[in-house]
Protein backbone atom coordinates (compact mmCIF):
# COMPACT_ATOMS: atom_id res chain seq x y z
CA UNK A 1 0.00 0.00 0.00
CA UNK A 2 2.62 1.90 0.47
CA UNK A 3 3.10 3.03 -3.28
CA UNK A 4 0.52 3.45 -6.04
CA UNK A 5 -0.94 0.62 -7.47
CA UNK A 6 -0.41 0.28 -11.43
CA UNK A 7 -2.26 -2.73 -11.39
CA UNK A 8 -5.24 -1.15 -10.23
CA UNK A 9 -4.88 2.18 -12.55
CA UNK A 10 -4.46 -0.17 -15.63
CA UNK A 11 -7.45 -1.76 -14.81
CA UNK A 12 -9.53 1.31 -14.69
CA UNK A 13 -8.26 2.00 -17.98
CA UNK A 14 -9.57 -1.42 -19.59
CA UNK A 15 -13.03 -1.00 -17.18
CA UNK A 16 -13.14 2.41 -19.45
CA UNK A 17 -12.29 0.19 -22.53
CA UNK A 18 -14.52 -2.81 -22.07
CA UNK A 19 -17.79 -0.32 -21.57
CA UNK A 20 -16.98 2.35 -24.01
CA UNK A 21 -18.13 1.64 -27.88
CA UNK A 22 -15.23 1.04 -30.04
CA UNK A 23 -14.98 4.39 -31.48
CA UNK A 24 -12.38 6.18 -32.89
CA UNK A 25 -12.55 8.82 -30.10
CA UNK A 26 -12.43 6.54 -27.02
CA UNK A 27 -9.39 4.33 -28.22
CA UNK A 28 -7.43 7.80 -28.93
CA UNK A 29 -8.81 8.35 -25.08
CA UNK A 30 -7.55 5.20 -24.00
CA UNK A 31 -4.02 6.06 -25.53
CA UNK A 32 -3.40 8.83 -23.67
CA UNK A 33 -4.61 7.65 -20.30
CA UNK A 34 -2.69 4.73 -20.89
CA UNK A 35 0.30 7.06 -21.90
CA UNK A 36 0.16 8.86 -18.72
CA UNK A 37 3.27 8.40 -16.40
CA UNK A 38 1.34 7.43 -12.86
CA UNK A 39 2.73 9.27 -9.74
CA UNK A 40 4.82 7.43 -6.78
CA UNK A 41 3.70 8.14 -3.03
CA UNK A 42 6.05 7.61 -0.19
CA UNK A 43 3.13 6.97 2.06
CA UNK A 44 0.31 4.56 2.08
CA UNK A 45 -2.62 5.43 -0.41
CA UNK A 46 -6.07 3.48 -1.23
CA UNK A 47 -6.67 2.79 -5.37
CA UNK A 48 -7.89 6.64 -5.72
CA UNK A 49 -4.47 7.61 -4.21
CA UNK A 50 -5.73 9.55 -1.21
CA UNK A 51 -3.62 9.13 2.01
CA UNK A 52 -4.31 6.59 4.52
CA UNK A 53 -3.87 8.54 6.87
CA UNK A 54 -3.30 11.98 8.56
CA UNK A 55 0.61 12.76 10.12
CA UNK A 56 0.24 16.57 11.18
CA UNK A 57 3.85 16.77 11.27
CA UNK A 58 4.43 15.56 7.69
CA UNK A 59 4.71 17.96 4.95
CA UNK A 60 4.84 15.24 2.03
CA UNK A 61 3.71 16.50 -1.47
CA UNK A 62 0.97 16.87 -2.35
CA UNK A 63 -1.43 15.05 0.77
CA UNK A 64 0.29 16.95 3.35
CA UNK A 65 1.61 20.01 1.45
CA UNK A 66 -2.22 20.83 0.40
CA UNK A 67 -3.19 20.28 4.17
CA UNK A 68 -1.18 23.03 5.45
CA UNK A 69 -1.87 24.81 2.75
CA UNK A 70 -6.04 24.65 3.01
CA UNK A 71 -5.64 25.61 7.26
CA UNK A 72 -3.41 27.98 6.95
CA UNK A 73 -5.55 29.98 4.10
CA UNK A 74 -8.42 29.34 6.09
CA UNK A 75 -6.44 30.49 9.14
CA UNK A 76 -6.20 33.92 7.63
CA UNK A 77 -9.74 34.39 6.46
CA UNK A 78 -10.81 33.52 10.04
CA UNK A 79 -7.56 36.19 11.45
CA UNK A 80 -9.17 38.96 9.13
CA UNK A 81 -12.98 38.76 9.16
CA UNK A 82 -13.07 38.95 13.12
CA UNK A 83 -10.30 41.19 13.39
CA UNK A 84 -12.48 43.89 13.85
CA UNK A 85 -13.90 42.34 16.92
CA UNK A 86 -11.51 42.77 19.89
CA UNK A 87 -10.89 46.35 18.90
CA UNK A 88 -14.75 47.49 18.40
CA UNK A 89 -14.38 49.46 21.85
CA UNK A 90 -12.25 51.58 19.81
CA UNK A 91 -13.55 51.89 16.56
CA UNK A 92 -17.12 52.57 17.96
CA UNK A 93 -15.94 55.29 19.21
CA UNK A 94 -14.00 56.55 16.34
CA UNK A 95 -16.91 56.10 14.00
CA UNK A 96 -19.68 56.96 16.61
CA UNK A 97 -21.16 53.58 15.76
CA UNK A 98 -24.24 52.54 17.54
CA UNK A 99 -25.46 49.20 18.55
CA UNK A 100 -27.23 48.31 15.36
CA UNK A 101 -24.37 49.98 13.34
CA UNK A 102 -22.48 46.96 14.74
CA UNK A 103 -24.78 44.35 14.90
CA UNK A 104 -25.22 44.65 10.92
CA UNK A 105 -21.28 45.32 9.97
CA UNK A 106 -21.28 41.67 11.80
CA UNK A 107 -24.63 40.47 9.97
CA UNK A 108 -22.13 41.70 6.66
CA UNK A 109 -19.21 39.91 7.64
CA UNK A 110 -21.19 36.65 7.77
CA UNK A 111 -23.78 37.39 5.30
CA UNK A 112 -21.77 38.28 2.08
CA UNK A 113 -20.23 34.66 1.99
CA UNK A 114 -23.44 32.89 2.12
CA UNK A 115 -23.38 33.20 -1.77
CA UNK A 116 -19.73 33.02 -1.78
CA UNK A 117 -19.47 29.87 -0.78
CA UNK A 118 -21.76 28.49 -2.84
CA UNK A 119 -20.09 29.47 -6.14
CA UNK A 120 -16.87 27.89 -4.33
CA UNK A 121 -18.62 24.95 -4.20
CA UNK A 122 -19.07 25.12 -8.09
CA UNK A 123 -15.68 26.41 -8.25
CA UNK A 124 -13.79 23.59 -6.65
CA UNK A 125 -16.19 20.83 -8.90
CA UNK A 126 -14.95 22.86 -12.26
CA UNK A 127 -11.26 24.45 -11.59
CA UNK A 128 -10.41 23.20 -8.29
CA UNK A 129 -9.84 24.12 -4.65
CA UNK A 130 -6.73 25.51 -5.29
CA UNK A 131 -7.61 28.30 -7.21
CA UNK A 132 -10.53 28.71 -5.37
CA UNK A 133 -9.06 29.37 -2.36
CA UNK A 134 -5.95 31.48 -3.70
CA UNK A 135 -7.99 33.67 -5.67
CA UNK A 136 -10.58 34.25 -3.21
CA UNK A 137 -7.84 35.19 -0.42
CA UNK A 138 -6.18 37.66 -2.87
CA UNK A 139 -9.47 39.32 -4.20
CA UNK A 140 -10.52 39.91 -0.28
CA UNK A 141 -7.00 41.49 0.65
CA UNK A 142 -7.60 45.07 -0.52
CA UNK A 143 -10.68 45.31 1.90
CA UNK A 144 -7.97 44.57 4.82
CA UNK A 145 -6.15 47.52 3.36
CA UNK A 146 -9.22 49.62 2.55
CA UNK A 147 -9.91 49.64 6.78
CA UNK A 148 -7.61 52.44 6.44
CA UNK A 149 -9.45 54.84 4.60
CA UNK A 150 -13.39 54.43 6.57
CA UNK A 151 -14.81 57.11 8.06
CA UNK A 152 -18.40 56.10 8.49
CA UNK A 153 -20.56 53.62 9.60
CA UNK A 154 -21.31 52.30 5.19
CA UNK A 155 -17.49 52.33 4.85
CA UNK A 156 -16.96 50.12 7.92
CA UNK A 157 -19.99 47.62 6.91
CA UNK A 158 -18.65 47.04 2.94
CA UNK A 159 -15.35 46.53 4.58
CA UNK A 160 -16.08 43.99 6.69
CA UNK A 161 -18.82 42.67 4.19
CA UNK A 162 -15.49 42.20 1.64
CA UNK A 163 -12.92 40.91 3.87
CA UNK A 164 -15.61 38.19 4.86
CA UNK A 165 -16.00 37.22 1.56
CA UNK A 166 -12.94 35.67 2.27
CA UNK A 167 -14.56 32.79 4.66
CA UNK A 168 -15.40 30.82 1.62
CA UNK A 169 -12.16 29.65 1.56
CA UNK A 170 -13.93 26.93 3.79
CA UNK A 171 -15.68 25.02 1.26
CA UNK A 172 -12.05 24.78 -0.89
CA UNK A 173 -10.33 24.01 2.75
CA UNK A 174 -12.83 20.86 3.28
CA UNK A 175 -13.28 19.47 -0.57
CA UNK A 176 -9.68 19.65 -0.87
CA UNK A 177 -9.20 17.44 2.09
CA UNK A 178 -11.97 15.29 0.89
CA UNK A 179 -9.95 14.97 -1.98
CA UNK A 180 -6.53 13.81 -0.34
CA UNK A 181 -7.59 11.53 2.78
CA UNK A 182 -9.33 8.45 2.49
CA UNK A 183 -12.74 7.67 4.25
CA UNK A 184 -10.97 5.95 7.10
CA UNK A 185 -9.30 9.19 8.56
CA UNK A 186 -11.39 12.03 6.10
CA UNK A 187 -13.41 13.03 9.40
CA UNK A 188 -10.28 14.13 11.02
CA UNK A 189 -8.54 15.46 8.29
CA UNK A 190 -11.67 17.77 7.47
CA UNK A 191 -12.01 18.33 11.44
CA UNK A 192 -8.12 19.07 11.66
CA UNK A 193 -7.59 21.63 8.50
CA UNK A 194 -11.11 23.60 9.33
CA UNK A 195 -10.56 23.75 13.43
CA UNK A 196 -7.09 24.99 12.66
CA UNK A 197 -8.49 27.32 10.09
CA UNK A 198 -11.08 28.58 12.57
CA UNK A 199 -8.66 29.20 15.02
CA UNK A 200 -7.62 32.24 13.65
CA UNK A 201 -11.16 33.34 15.15
CA UNK A 202 -9.49 32.72 18.87
CA UNK A 203 -6.21 34.20 17.41
CA UNK A 204 -7.44 37.33 16.03
CA UNK A 205 -8.87 38.17 19.71
CA UNK A 206 -5.39 38.85 21.22
CA UNK A 207 -3.16 39.37 18.73
CA UNK A 208 -5.26 42.29 17.24
CA UNK A 209 -5.20 44.17 20.46
CA UNK A 210 -1.19 43.92 20.77
CA UNK A 211 -0.86 44.73 17.16
CA UNK A 212 -3.10 47.73 17.92
CA UNK A 213 -0.90 48.60 21.04
CA UNK A 214 2.16 48.54 18.74
CA UNK A 215 0.53 50.81 16.39
CA UNK A 216 -0.05 52.58 19.05
CA UNK A 217 3.11 53.09 19.95
CA UNK A 218 4.63 53.54 16.38
CA UNK A 219 1.87 56.77 16.20
CA UNK A 220 2.59 58.56 19.14
CA UNK A 221 -0.60 57.83 21.03
CA UNK A 222 -2.98 58.58 18.14
CA UNK A 223 -5.60 55.69 19.10
CA UNK A 224 -7.47 56.54 15.92
CA UNK A 225 -5.32 56.13 13.28
CA UNK A 226 -3.37 52.91 15.06
CA UNK A 227 -6.43 50.42 14.39
CA UNK A 228 -6.78 51.48 10.92
CA UNK A 229 -2.82 50.73 10.28
CA UNK A 230 -3.51 46.95 12.50
CA UNK A 231 -5.53 46.46 9.27
CA UNK A 232 -2.43 46.62 7.31
CA UNK A 233 -1.33 43.30 8.96
CA UNK A 234 -4.61 40.85 8.09
CA UNK A 235 -3.99 42.29 4.58
CA UNK A 236 -0.44 41.19 4.15
CA UNK A 237 -1.19 37.88 5.69
CA UNK A 238 -3.85 37.66 2.73
CA UNK A 239 -1.80 38.49 -0.11
CA UNK A 240 1.33 35.82 1.18
CA UNK A 241 -1.14 32.92 1.69
CA UNK A 242 -2.97 33.53 -1.32
CA UNK A 243 0.20 33.49 -3.46
CA UNK A 244 1.50 30.20 -1.39
CA UNK A 245 -1.73 28.55 -2.07
CA UNK A 246 -1.33 28.75 -5.83
CA UNK A 247 2.53 27.09 -5.76
CA UNK A 248 3.12 25.02 -3.09
CA UNK A 249 -0.56 22.72 -3.21
CA UNK A 250 -2.03 20.52 -5.79
CA UNK A 251 -5.63 20.00 -6.68
CA UNK A 252 -5.49 16.58 -6.43
CA UNK A 253 -3.12 13.45 -5.36
CA UNK A 254 -2.36 12.38 -8.98
CA UNK A 255 -2.17 16.53 -10.33
CA UNK A 256 -3.81 19.50 -11.11
CA UNK A 257 -7.35 19.95 -12.62
CA UNK A 258 -5.85 21.28 -15.53
CA UNK A 259 -3.35 18.60 -16.53
CA UNK A 260 -6.19 15.84 -15.30
CA UNK A 261 -8.54 17.51 -17.49
CA UNK A 262 -6.17 17.41 -20.37
CA UNK A 263 -5.02 14.06 -20.26
CA UNK A 264 -8.71 12.45 -19.32
CA UNK A 265 -7.92 11.44 -15.91
CA UNK A 266 -10.99 13.16 -14.88
CA UNK A 267 -14.28 14.20 -15.75
CA UNK A 268 -15.06 17.89 -17.24
CA UNK A 269 -18.00 18.37 -15.13
CA UNK A 270 -21.09 20.62 -16.09
CA UNK A 271 -21.70 23.23 -13.33
CA UNK A 272 -25.73 23.26 -13.89
CA UNK A 273 -25.56 19.10 -13.40
CA UNK A 274 -23.99 19.07 -10.26
CA UNK A 275 -25.52 21.79 -8.93
CA UNK A 276 -29.04 19.84 -9.53
CA UNK A 277 -27.72 16.68 -8.89
CA UNK A 278 -26.29 18.49 -5.12
CA UNK A 279 -29.87 20.22 -4.91
CA UNK A 280 -31.82 17.57 -5.58
CA UNK A 281 -30.59 15.45 -2.31
CA UNK A 282 -32.36 16.07 0.47
CA UNK A 283 -30.00 15.05 3.60
CA UNK A 284 -27.68 17.91 2.05
CA UNK A 285 -30.78 19.92 3.07
CA UNK A 286 -30.75 19.00 6.91
CA UNK A 287 -27.24 19.50 6.88
CA UNK A 288 -27.65 22.98 5.81
CA UNK A 289 -29.40 23.64 8.47
CA UNK A 290 -27.86 21.72 11.40
CA UNK A 291 -24.17 23.28 10.35
CA UNK A 292 -25.80 26.59 10.88
CA UNK A 293 -26.04 25.96 14.47
CA UNK A 294 -22.83 24.65 15.26
CA UNK A 295 -20.09 27.30 12.64
CA UNK A 296 -22.84 29.32 12.65
CA UNK A 297 -22.96 29.41 16.63
CA UNK A 298 -19.13 30.00 16.29
CA UNK A 299 -19.41 32.51 14.20
CA UNK A 300 -21.71 34.83 15.94
CA UNK A 301 -19.54 34.47 19.31
CA UNK A 302 -16.91 35.76 17.48
CA UNK A 303 -18.71 38.64 16.83
CA UNK A 304 -20.00 39.15 19.74
CA UNK A 305 -18.35 37.24 22.92
CA UNK A 306 -15.49 40.04 23.62
CA UNK A 307 -17.65 43.17 23.25
CA UNK A 308 -20.04 40.80 25.84
CA UNK A 309 -17.71 40.20 28.38
CA UNK A 310 -16.22 44.00 27.87
CA UNK A 311 -19.58 45.80 28.73
CA UNK A 312 -20.57 42.61 31.03
CA UNK A 313 -18.10 42.70 33.17
CA UNK A 314 -16.34 45.72 32.71
CA UNK A 315 -13.32 44.63 31.98
CA UNK A 316 -10.36 46.57 30.04
CA UNK A 317 -10.02 45.82 25.79
CA UNK A 318 -7.00 43.58 26.21
CA UNK A 319 -8.51 41.26 28.93
CA UNK A 320 -11.42 41.25 27.55
CA UNK A 321 -10.11 40.19 23.81
CA UNK A 322 -7.64 37.38 25.69
CA UNK A 323 -10.65 35.83 27.80
CA UNK A 324 -12.99 35.87 24.15
CA UNK A 325 -9.97 33.93 22.28
CA UNK A 326 -10.45 30.99 24.71
CA UNK A 327 -13.76 30.46 22.71
CA UNK A 328 -11.75 30.34 19.11
CA UNK A 329 -8.62 28.77 20.77
CA UNK A 330 -10.81 25.73 21.21
CA UNK A 331 -10.57 24.58 17.35
CA UNK A 332 -6.77 23.76 18.47
CA UNK A 333 -8.28 20.76 19.37
CA UNK A 334 -11.84 20.46 19.48
CA UNK A 335 -12.53 20.01 16.30
CA UNK A 336 -10.35 17.27 15.69
CA UNK A 337 -11.86 15.65 18.40
CA UNK A 338 -15.84 15.38 16.58
CA UNK A 339 -13.95 14.11 13.36
CA UNK A 340 -12.02 11.67 15.59
CA UNK A 341 -14.95 10.61 17.32
CA UNK A 342 -16.80 10.45 13.84
CA UNK A 343 -14.09 7.96 12.44
CA UNK A 344 -14.31 6.14 15.59
CA UNK A 345 -18.27 5.41 16.09
CA UNK A 346 -17.39 4.74 12.00
CA UNK A 347 -15.16 1.68 12.75
CA UNK A 348 -17.56 0.78 15.47
CA UNK A 349 -21.30 1.10 13.94
CA UNK A 350 -20.79 2.22 10.52
CA UNK A 351 -22.30 5.56 9.11
CA UNK A 352 -25.38 5.27 11.75
CA UNK A 353 -22.13 5.95 14.46
CA UNK A 354 -21.38 9.02 12.65
CA UNK A 355 -24.75 10.12 12.91
CA UNK A 356 -25.21 9.30 16.36
CA UNK A 357 -22.27 11.33 17.07
CA UNK A 358 -23.07 14.60 15.28
CA UNK A 359 -26.57 14.52 17.76
CA UNK A 360 -25.10 14.07 20.60
CA UNK A 361 -21.81 16.55 20.38
CA UNK A 362 -24.59 19.16 18.96
CA UNK A 363 -27.34 18.72 21.18
CA UNK A 364 -25.17 19.12 24.08
CA UNK A 365 -23.79 22.14 22.36
CA UNK A 366 -27.15 23.76 22.25
CA UNK A 367 -27.50 22.87 26.56
CA UNK A 368 -24.29 24.45 27.45
CA UNK A 369 -25.05 27.87 25.28
CA UNK A 370 -28.51 28.21 27.09
CA UNK A 371 -25.85 27.52 30.86
CA UNK A 372 -23.73 30.30 29.45
CA UNK A 373 -26.18 32.77 29.56
CA UNK A 374 -27.47 32.05 32.77
CA UNK A 375 -24.55 32.56 34.09
CA UNK A 376 -24.49 36.39 33.32
CA UNK A 377 -23.77 37.12 37.00
CA UNK A 378 -20.64 35.58 37.31
CA UNK A 379 -17.40 35.66 35.01
CA UNK A 380 -15.78 32.49 36.41
CA UNK A 381 -19.10 30.20 35.59
CA UNK A 382 -19.64 32.28 32.51
CA UNK A 383 -15.65 31.36 31.29
CA UNK A 384 -15.98 27.76 32.47
CA UNK A 385 -19.84 26.98 30.75
CA UNK A 386 -18.11 29.35 27.37
CA UNK A 387 -15.22 27.04 26.90
CA UNK A 388 -17.47 23.77 27.23
CA UNK A 389 -19.95 25.12 25.03
CA UNK A 390 -17.04 25.99 22.84
CA UNK A 391 -15.67 22.49 22.90
CA UNK A 392 -18.94 20.89 21.64
CA UNK A 393 -19.68 23.49 19.04
CA UNK A 394 -16.18 22.72 17.01
CA UNK A 395 -17.04 18.96 17.82
CA UNK A 396 -20.21 19.32 16.05
CA UNK A 397 -18.30 21.19 13.09
CA UNK A 398 -16.02 17.91 12.90
CA UNK A 399 -18.51 15.66 13.29
CA UNK A 400 -20.16 17.40 10.04
CA UNK A 401 -17.85 17.26 7.70
CA UNK A 402 -17.27 13.22 8.59
CA UNK A 403 -20.91 12.67 6.84
CA UNK A 404 -20.49 15.39 4.47
CA UNK A 405 -18.00 13.46 1.92
CA UNK A 406 -20.35 10.88 2.01
CA UNK A 407 -23.48 13.06 0.63
CA UNK A 408 -22.56 12.46 -2.85
CA UNK A 409 -19.37 12.11 -4.83
CA UNK A 410 -20.31 13.40 -8.50
CA UNK A 411 -21.47 17.15 -6.44
CA UNK A 412 -19.18 17.11 -3.33
CA UNK A 413 -18.38 20.56 -4.78
CA UNK A 414 -21.51 21.47 -4.79
CA UNK A 415 -22.92 19.86 -1.82
CA UNK A 416 -19.79 20.86 0.55
CA UNK A 417 -20.47 25.02 -0.77
CA UNK A 418 -24.23 24.91 0.51
CA UNK A 419 -23.38 22.89 3.72
CA UNK A 420 -20.59 25.33 4.27
CA UNK A 421 -23.01 28.54 3.62
CA UNK A 422 -25.30 26.98 5.53
CA UNK A 423 -23.09 28.21 8.40
CA UNK A 424 -23.16 31.43 7.88
CA UNK A 425 -26.67 31.88 7.22
CA UNK A 426 -27.33 29.98 10.98
CA UNK A 427 -25.18 32.94 12.30
CA UNK A 428 -27.29 35.22 9.86
CA UNK A 429 -30.20 33.98 11.92
CA UNK A 430 -28.87 33.96 15.21
CA UNK A 431 -27.53 37.70 14.75
CA UNK A 432 -30.32 38.86 13.33
CA UNK A 433 -33.06 37.48 16.01
CA UNK A 434 -30.81 37.55 19.20
CA UNK A 435 -27.99 40.42 18.47
CA UNK A 436 -28.93 43.65 16.79
CA UNK A 437 -32.27 44.45 18.80
CA UNK A 438 -31.58 46.83 21.71
CA UNK A 439 -34.55 45.44 23.46
CA UNK A 440 -32.57 41.74 23.53
CA UNK A 441 -29.78 41.96 26.06
CA UNK A 442 -26.65 39.99 25.31
CA UNK A 443 -27.00 36.93 27.86
CA UNK A 444 -30.82 36.58 26.95
CA UNK A 445 -29.82 35.85 22.96
CA UNK A 446 -27.16 34.16 24.12
CA UNK A 447 -30.04 31.58 26.27
CA UNK A 448 -32.70 31.94 23.46
CA UNK A 449 -29.84 31.03 20.88
CA UNK A 450 -29.25 27.30 22.95
CA UNK A 451 -32.90 26.13 22.55
CA UNK A 452 -33.03 27.44 18.96
CA UNK A 453 -29.92 25.14 18.29
CA UNK A 454 -31.25 21.94 20.17
CA UNK A 455 -34.31 22.27 18.41
CA UNK A 456 -32.87 22.35 14.27
CA UNK A 457 -30.60 19.67 15.54
CA UNK A 458 -33.37 17.19 15.13
CA UNK A 459 -32.83 17.32 11.89
CA UNK A 460 -30.37 14.86 11.54
CA UNK A 461 -32.51 12.08 12.32
CA UNK A 462 -34.37 12.14 9.24
CA UNK A 463 -30.81 11.56 7.37
CA UNK A 464 -30.79 8.31 5.62
CA UNK A 465 -29.02 6.16 3.32
CA UNK A 466 -30.33 3.80 1.84
CA UNK A 467 -27.63 1.43 2.12
CA UNK A 468 -26.20 2.15 5.41
CA UNK A 469 -29.18 3.46 7.75
CA UNK A 470 -30.32 6.23 9.76
CA UNK A 471 -30.01 6.93 13.78
CA UNK A 472 -32.83 4.98 14.35
CA UNK A 473 -33.30 2.69 11.28
CA UNK A 474 -31.13 0.00 9.80
CA UNK A 475 -30.15 -0.04 6.08
CA UNK A 476 -31.34 -2.38 3.55
CA UNK A 477 -28.30 -4.92 3.21
CA UNK A 478 -29.28 -5.34 -0.72
CA UNK A 479 -28.93 -1.70 -1.45
CA UNK A 480 -25.15 -1.34 -2.39
CA UNK A 481 -22.62 1.74 -3.06
CA UNK A 482 -22.77 1.34 -6.38
CA UNK A 483 -26.79 1.92 -6.63
CA UNK A 484 -26.36 4.97 -4.69
CA UNK A 485 -23.43 6.51 -5.89
CA UNK A 486 -23.39 5.73 -9.90
CA UNK A 487 -26.88 4.22 -10.97
CA UNK A 488 -27.94 7.47 -9.07
CA UNK A 489 -26.14 10.23 -10.39
CA UNK A 490 -24.56 9.07 -13.90
CA UNK A 491 -27.00 8.19 -17.07
CA UNK A 492 -26.28 4.77 -18.80
CA UNK A 493 -24.34 6.55 -21.54
CA UNK A 494 -22.08 8.61 -19.01
CA UNK A 495 -21.38 4.80 -17.53
CA UNK A 496 -20.57 3.51 -20.82
CA UNK A 497 -18.34 6.31 -21.35
CA UNK A 498 -16.46 5.45 -18.32
CA UNK A 499 -17.21 8.99 -16.41
CA UNK A 500 -17.84 6.51 -12.97
CA UNK A 501 -14.79 4.33 -13.22
CA UNK A 502 -13.52 6.74 -10.59
CA UNK A 503 -17.07 6.39 -8.52
CA UNK A 504 -16.29 2.49 -8.27
CA UNK A 505 -13.18 3.04 -6.43
CA UNK A 506 -14.92 5.68 -4.19
CA UNK A 507 -17.48 2.73 -3.44
CA UNK A 508 -14.82 -0.13 -2.92
CA UNK A 509 -13.54 2.18 -0.17
CA UNK A 510 -16.16 3.35 1.58
CA UNK A 511 -17.94 -0.18 2.17
CA UNK A 512 -16.50 0.30 5.58
CA UNK A 513 -19.85 2.66 6.35
CA UNK A 514 -22.17 -0.02 6.53
CA UNK A 515 -23.19 -2.13 9.72
CA UNK A 516 -20.08 -4.42 10.81
CA UNK A 517 -22.46 -7.30 10.02
CA UNK A 518 -23.09 -6.31 6.56
CA UNK A 519 -19.41 -5.11 5.79
CA UNK A 520 -17.01 -7.21 3.61
CA UNK A 521 -14.53 -9.75 5.48
CA UNK A 522 -11.44 -7.65 4.29
CA UNK A 523 -13.38 -5.23 5.70
CA UNK A 524 -14.23 -6.36 9.01
CA UNK A 525 -11.19 -7.38 9.64
CA UNK A 526 -8.99 -3.95 8.91
CA UNK A 527 -11.57 -2.22 10.96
Amino acid sequence: TGMVNVGSTMAAIVETFWHAPASGTHLSKLSTMAAIVQPTFTIPVDSENKAMSLNIFSFNFPHHASFHMSWIGFFVSFVSTFAAAPMVAIIREDLELTKPNLGDAGLAAVTGTIIARVIMGSVCDLVGPRYGLSIVLLLSAPFCFCMSYVTDAAGFLICRLGIGLGLSTFVACQFWMSCMFNGKCVGIANATAAGWGNLGGGVTQFLMPVIYKGMVAGTEGRIYTAWRWAYIVPGLMHTIAGVAVMFLGQDLPDGNYKLLHTSGQLEKKSAFQTQMLGCSNYRMWCMVATYGFCFGVELTMNNIVASYLYDQFELDLVTAGVLASCYGLMNLFARSLGGLASDYASVKFGMRGRLWTLWLCQTLEGVLCIMMGLSKDSLGITILTMVLFSICVQASEGASYGIVPFLTRRSLGVVSGYIGAGGNAGATVNMALFFTSPDIKTYDGIMYMGFLIIGVTLLVIPIHFPMWGSMFFPGDPSQTEESYYIDREFSEEEIKEGLAVPVQKFCNNCRNERAPQHRPVEEESKA
